[in-house]
Order: structure tokens, then sequence, then C-alpha cells
């Protein structure tokens, strides 16, 4: 009984998120699209934990299995969040996928860098979404316009280049060979100043 009680409630919470998620991305306006939906996983958790509530000892179920159900719905809440429409939001892939079946299938090899310089950016508004991403997380200010890091920015800058330093794969396939390009991209890139900093 206990089963399908816990069941029956994660049914309802999934029932719920999808339901809040839909109404706001529809209905409201929406600033960062993971914090966005982050949101709706927790008031999903929240209403469904108060239905928890009111139906009391009708759920057999403990004080801890109830704590227990709640971490799970906010966990599941945050993968949907991270897995689905952050992933859509963000994806690279899901964007060439659709831009193949867009030109009828098939595209020239060749003509993918000028396809995601040209095409990606402007169709997905690349710049502008990561830009008040970044402002919305307090990791930039914009100001005469001129991007700048706030101390959380540079802080995190710190932590992204540990973290590609030490985490990312040392053999990993890109284009048909084994590399540790991405350990350290930004040493592959261009040095010394470029004309776009600001004075």
């Amino acid at each position: 009984m206990k089963v399908i009680s816990a069941l029956l409630l994660t049914l309802l919470y999934v029932v719920l998120l999808l339901a809040i998620y839909v109404v706001h991305v529809w209905y409201f306006p929406v600033q960062v699209v993971l914090y966005s939906a982050v949101l709706d996983a927790v008031l999903a958790a929240v209403a469904t934990a108060v239905i928890l509530l009111l139906i009391g000892r009708r759920a057999p179920l403990a004080g801890f299995e109830r704590v227990l159900l709640v971490v799970i719905w906010l966990l599941g809440g945050y993968a949907f969040a991270i897995s689905v429409p952050t992933v859509l939001d963000r994806s690279l892939s899901f964007y060439i996928i659709e831009k193949l079946a867009e030109r009828g299938g098939g595209i020239k090899e060749t003509s993918f860098p000028d396809i995601f310089v040209h095409e990606y950016m402007e169709e997905y508004r690349l710049v502008d979404v990561r830009l008040t991403e970044q402002l919305e997380s307090g990791t930039i200010a914009i100001n005469d316009g001129c991007v700048t890091l706030t101390p959380r920015g540079w802080w995190l800058a710190r932590v992204s280049s540990f973290l590609h330093q030490n985490f990312m794969p040392r053999h990993r396939l890109l284009a048909g060979t084994y590399t540790d390009a991405l350990v350290d991209p930004l040493s592959h890139g261009q040095t010394g100043k470029m004309g776009y900093e600001c004075q």
C-alpha cells in the first residue's frame, strides 16, 4: 500500500509539474529557461506536499518517507529542468538535426562552420540569450556598451577553467581524432589584444 501511495503521489507530482511548466512558458515571462523550470519543479513539489499533508493518514507513509518523497520530487524536477527545456534551449546537437531536416535531410560538412556563425547565432539569438542569462545570474554587468565580469563572474571563470583543465577528457574523439583540445580550449584560440576589449 505504501508503494502504491508513493507512486500515485509521484504521478500527481509529474502531472502538476508538466501543467505548471506549460502554463508558465505559455503565459508568463521567463528570464532564464533553467531557472524558470527549476522554479516550476519547486512549485509542483510544494503543491504535491500540501496535498500529501491534506490527505493525512489516508496515505500510509511515515514522516521520514514523506520527506524522502519530497526530496525525490525535487531531484526529479531538477533532472527534468536540466534534461528537457534546458537541453532544448541550449543544444547545438538538436539544432544540427533540425537544420538538416529544414534543408531536406543533407548539408555539406564544410558548410557547418558558416551555418553556425551566420544562421545559428541569429536564428536562436544566441548572444542575447547568453548575455541575458549571465546578467540574471549576476556574473556580468553591462555599462555603456561594455560587458564586464562581476566578482561572482571572476570566481566562476576560475572554477570553470579549473574544472576544464582537471576533469575534461584528455582523449576525446573530435572529427575522427582523439585530442585534449577541450581540456584548455582558450589556449588554442587567439592570444593578445583583439581590439574588442573595453578601454
